[in-house]
């Protein structure tokens, strides 16, 4: 699955600004994340165009990178991100960050989490069972 990540300021208005350019390039929003730092803020998205958005975005002066990351298919259920967490720890494997979406059309949740190798990530979590999601599948 790929993921877009949009550097922005850390001002009024920075964030809307990124949607209102993703609505008028009518590209869906599936999952959002922001983390902050003093001066800047780097808000993480999953979209049902990520190239397009990567283009789009960029013609309108934003910097965009987009990445690989794992989106992994979880029951609603008491201990299952626990459960997918202990597979993970298990297999060595050490997650830089992790955020879910649920706007799925009567379909589990999703999480969406980058490792320090993706991979691995991904192999450990099919031989456990654990449903992946692809971005045909959003």
């Amino acid at each position: 699955m790929k993921q877009i990540s949009v550097f922005v300021e850390n001002q009024p208005g920075s964030l809307m600004r990124v949607t209102n350019a993703l609505t008028e390039a009518k590209i869906n929003i599936r999952a959002v994340s922001s983390f902050d730092a003093p001066e800047f803020g780097i808000l993480r998205l999953v979209v049902d165009q990520p190239v397009q958005a990567k283009d789009y975005l960029t013609s309108k002066g934003f910097v965009v990178r987009v990445q690989d990351v794992i989106g992994a298919e979880l029951k609603d259920e008491k201990g299952n991100l626990n459960q997918m967490l202990k597979i993970l720890a298990d297999g060595e494997i050490s997650i830089g960050y992790i955020y879910s979406f649920v706007i799925r059309e009567n379909r589990a949740p999703v999480m969406v989490l980058h490792s320090d190798d993706n991979e691995k990530a991904r192999a450990v979590l099919k031989e456990a069972g654990i449903t992946l999601v692809d971005d045909e599948e959003l």
